[in-house]
């Protein structure tokens, strides 16, 4: 086990908590982030819901000790504000010998800010202020969060739709395995942009009332914002240095069905692969999982897809699952790093999380999602699903730390 993948440390920031602690306490009394949209203005305002993180960008400045700054986009400030309690959980100094990377995710990088700039520009050409457009790209809050923690051994940006943060962990661990990293900061960070609203809107994939994960009559995802990093590094690095271990990663797949550009693919094949990789690699049967933490987005084709996936799996014997997304919003790039983190409290605090707002079976399946909290489950395995779109899924085991 010296090589085992261990988690040190982890930081997170969503609709129902500004870090690890508020968040537990929300899924805990069954407190949802879904609700009205109050953080910028849109047509969909009062029409449709949104799971926003309730911190205005210049609270968020104040939140990550950086007063008097303008310039960041808010995907980035919310990285910040996660990458900062992870690292400081993990005890990390920038400067220290061991050789470190950041890898982040996320899918609408800076696109809050270059919707300021082009309604001016589109209007005069002479107008638009630069500074905002030049933020646009994907890689730019990878920098920011780099920058701020003092990291630059190694700093890489992954967008892969909604899986990108589960591979963002994956990455991490292959170079650590691989001897390319003593330890690595890795996760995810999405904002909620106009852009990203009305995108789904056109996809008609929003449920007005707020997701539904799993309910016969579910009408779709509801959009949500937020970030999460962990720190990864090995057992034998971590018990050398007597830092507490939150967790292993023992575990995950990665599969493209390649179906679709948005859907998955209608009897879950890549769904089944990617979880069937994260098992072998973990060498546990599926009947040593204790819970299986879902990506449950509420759309008619996500649920049923990875419905038959799991029931493909682990046949008449599914353990008890549900999708947090009804609590935090479908954070898109975010999404895997944010449940990655909550399976991690589902461990450590031996509870699983409810289902929340499911009602009716889905009539296709024989599975039904848990919906009150369970506590003193027993938990010692947990199976993290994130899918994205064009079909590339992921699944990550993480497994209570056995000294």
């Amino acid at each position: 086990m010296a090589n085992a993948i261990v988690i040190t440390g982890y930081g997170i920031v969503s609709s129902i908590g500004l870090n690890a602690d508020e968040m537990l306490n929300s899924l805990l009394i069954g407190h949802s982030g879904i609700g009205e949209i109050t953080q910028f203005e849109t047509i969909h305002k009062g029409k449709l819901p949104l799971a926003e993180v309730k911190r205005s960008n210049k609270e968020l400045v104040q939140l990550c000790g950086l007063p008097g700054k303008t310039e960041f986009t808010r995907t980035a400030l919310l990285g910040i504000a996660a990458a900062r309690q992870a690292a400081e959980m993990a005890g990390f100094k920038p400067g220290q010998t061991l050789r470190t990377g950041l890898i982040s995710a996320n899918t609408v990088g800076g696109m809050d800010r270059s919707e300021i700039f082009y309604p001016l520009f589109l209007e005069n050409p002479s107008k638009g202020k630069l500074c905002n457009v030049v933020r646009h790209d994907c890689g730019e809050s990878t920098e920011a969060i780099a920058e701020y923690l003092g990291i630059s051994d190694f700093v890489t940006t992954i967008s892969t739709a909604c899986s990108s943060s589960a591979n963002s962990l994956m990455l991490g661990a292959e170079m650590i395995k691989a001897g390319m990293l003593d330890r690595v900061i890795a996760g995810g960070t999405d904002a909620v942009t106009r852009f990203t609203l009305n995108g789904f809107n056109t996809l008609m994939i929003l449920d007005k009332e707020g997701c539904r994960p799993f309910d016969e009559n579910r009408q779709g995802l509801t959009i949500g914002e937020g970030a999460a990093f962990l720190v990864l590094e090995t057992e034998e690095q971590a018990l050398k240095q007597g830092k507490p271990i939150y967790g292993v990663l023992s575990g995950y797949g990665n599969a493209n069905d390649a179906y679709h550009q948005t859907a998955s693919s209608p009897d879950g094949t890549g769904a089944t692969l990617a979880m069937g990789k994260a098992l072998a690699m973990s060498e546990l049967l599926p009947s040593h999982i204790s819970y299986i933490n879902v990506h449950g987005t509420g759309t008619a084709n996500n649920d049923l897809s990875e419905g038959f996936a799991v029931q493909k799996i682990f046949g008449e014997k599914v353990p008890p699952f549900s999708s947090t997304k009804a609590f935090t919003g479908h954070t898109l790039g975010a999404a895997g790093a944010i449940e990655a983190v909550i399976s991690l409290l589902s461990i450590n605090q031996d509870c699983i999380f409810p289902n929340l707002r499911w009602a009716t079976p889905m009539k296709e399946l024989h599975m039904r999602p848990v919906t009150s909290l369970l506590k003193g489950a027993g938990v010692e395995h947990v199976v993290s699903n994130s899918f994205g779109f064009g079909g590339n899924n992921s699944s990550l085991v993480f497994s209570k730390h056995n000294p």
